[in-house]
């Protein structure tokens, strides 16, 4: 069976960070060199300490004008803190929600999810920094070639669940879209083959047409 995609596959190695010290205007501009929105703080050698976003920059336009009230103050004191920062210790969110480049990519799917985040700093054990996987990279397994997912569908599935009627089953891939038909010994292991098939990393749907002999 082919080993899935991990975050180390479809990662930027290319970090744009800013050090704990950096003033909002240095941020403002890591993050138009790098094209992104947002950036980690890193200190030592690399060691991630928090990420600064956009949405945490923008909390000084937001509350630039507005007086709050005590209660308000009172409810927003991290957000009114961080108004009145300009240095990225003190405007970054803190721990930094990072992934390892050993993760799944469901993995890393569920923990933006979870967090609400749009991409994630990749660490090593130590906490350095060692890449950035956004939601973008997530859906590149879905640009491999047709061929290619053909192709690991008939190895990892049709040759793994019917050894000896694998030559019967016809796999066709079209924009992703896996079409399984032909006749095989088992019936009862068409759910199965249907399932590996759709768990190959890049195929967008299974479509089953396979019949089979009833008990094998």
């Amino acid at each position: 069976m082919t080993n899935p995609y991990t975050v180390a596959d479809v990662m930027t190695e290319r970090v744009v960070a800013v050090r704990p010290g950096a003033e909002f205007k240095e941020i403002l501009a890591a993050m138009e060199r790098g094209k992104v929105t947002a950036v980690p703080v890193v200190e030592g050698e690399g060691r991630i300490v928090g990420v600064v976003s956009e949405a945490d920059l923008l909390l000084k336009e937001e509350l630039r004008d507005h007086r709050l009230g005590l209660i308000e103050q009172l409810k927003r004191l991290d957000a009114t803190a961080k108004a009145g920062s300009r240095l990225a210790r003190d405007l970054m969110t803190s721990p930094a929600v990072t992934i390892r480049s050993e993760a799944s990519l469901p993995q890393a799917a569920r923990t933006m999810a979870t967090h609400h985040v749009k991409r994630l700093p990749v660490v090593d054990e130590h906490g350095a920094v060692q890449g950035i996987v956004s939601r973008s990279d997530l859906l590149k397994v879905f640009l491999r070639p047709d061929e290619e997912l053909a192709s690991e569908v008939r190895r990892d599935a049709v040759e793994h669940v019917f050894p000896l009627s694998h030559q019967d089953v016809d796999v066709r891939v079209e924009a992703g879209v896996v079409v399984l038909a032909g006749h095989v010994r088992d019936a009862s292991l068409i759910p199965l083959a249907t399932r590996l098939a759709r768990a190959v990393e890049g195929v967008v749907d299974v479509r089953c047409e396979l019949t089979g002999e009833a008990g094998g």
